[in-house]
């Protein structure tokens, strides 16, 4: 007889995709063992998952297990990656060896999905284009990097490369020109689908990282979706970076990294009474009045990411292609009536 788990999972979308791999990698080491269900905040990652089987808690032939992944109070010293973190502890919980077979998160699109066209393109963007995460969430300040640095990167790139802002409406992202706007108008499986039809993305250490390594890729090459990270030291890269991205870090530049990882997640106070308030970066710079940002993030420069985008086209991965400048240069209020319209 199958053993039927409840994962659940209380944390952030991030840490969800890393949990997709361990439940892959146990139906991958015992096939037909169990059948798995899944709570968590970000449901619409599971969607077409084939290792999850609806189950009821109150089952007395199910179990449920809170996932931890207690490995990361390790990670500056150990040589493991985040997608060991819930792996090894399900492991311990079920006193089995679950190997790591794949290098990313599992999502999976229905062919339905893949068959759709992009937002982007609902707004009448017909060309390839970049995710830009131009911001973060107000309890991990730390992540951010200067706005006005953003806007160097779109600026370089104009005509060349079309930059697609998004983000949580409540969380903390400045608004960009020359970007298509999709800023509070994506839920989490609207994502998904507009990351199958992104050719890169550029982001700090997020969900989107994440996402971009475990979205299959709309084209057949390149296979592996181009991202840049803009890391800092705040995280060893070797617990985050996936091996196709460019991951830039400051790991060991700084003595607050030397060791690996701070692990600060606050530059400024947010007033929120979380404890993360009194422990701040102890290496702020100030950018702009009402804005301080950590040093190891300061010192990756618009030069350092413009450089780590250019390498995925002289390389050859990808070619550039005309952007579409028709929706760039126009307001919010006219981009949603033309896509209405159905230009």
């Amino acid at each position: 007889m199958d053993d039927r788990l409840i994962l659940k999972c209380a944390l952030s979308p991030g840490d969800v995709v890393t949990l997709t791999a361990a439940v892959r990698d146990l139906h991958r080491a015992y096939p037909g063992k169990f059948q798995t269900d899944v709570r968590t905040p970000a449901q619409q990652l599971w969607e077409n998952n084939p290792y999850v089987t609806p189950l009821d808690e109150r089952d007395p032939a199910v179990r449920t297990i809170e996932m931890e992944y207690p490995l990361i109070h390790q990670s500056n010293s150990r040589p493991y990656h985040f997608l060991h973190g819930y792996t090894q502890y399900l492991e311990e919980q079920l006193g089995l060896r679950i190997p790591v077979t794949e290098f990313k998160g599992d999502i999976h699109l229905s062919e339905q999905e893949t068959g759709w066209m992009s937002q982007v393109q609902e707004l009448g963007h017909e060309g390839p284009f970049w995710i830009m995460m131009a911001g973060g969430k107000f309890d991990f300040t730390a992540k951010w990097w200067n706005p006005a640095w953003y806007q160097n990167i779109v600026d370089h790139f104009r005509g060349r490369i079309q930059f697609v802002q998004c983000g949580e409406a409540d969380h903390w992202h400045p608004r960009l020109s020359g970007v298509i706007d999709l800023i509070g108008k994506t839920d989490i499986r609207q994502f998904v689908r507009l990351m199958y039809h992104a050719e890169g993305v550029v982001c700090p250490v997020t969900f989107a990282m994440h996402l971009a390594a475990a979205v299959e890729t709309k084209h057949a090459k390149p296979k592996n979706r181009a991202c840049v990270v803009i890391a800092g030291g705040r995280e060893p890269s070797h617990w985050e970076a996936y091996p196709h991205h460019q991951f830039l870090h400051t790991n060991g530049a700084l003595p607050c990294c030397d060791a690996g990882g701070c692990w600060k997640s606050r530059c400024q106070r947010v007033g929120d009474g979380d404890h993360k308030d009194h422990d701040l970066c102890v290496e702020p710079v100030k950018v702009r009045e009402d804005l301080q940002i950590a040093k190891c993030m300061h010192m990756i420069t618009p030069h350092d990411v413009i450089r780590a985008i250019e390498r995925y086209y002289e390389g050859g991965a990808l070619s550039y292609a005309r952007a579409s400048s028709a929706l760039s240069d126009i307001g919010d209020d006219q981009r949603v009536e033309r896509a209405y319209a159905g230009v």
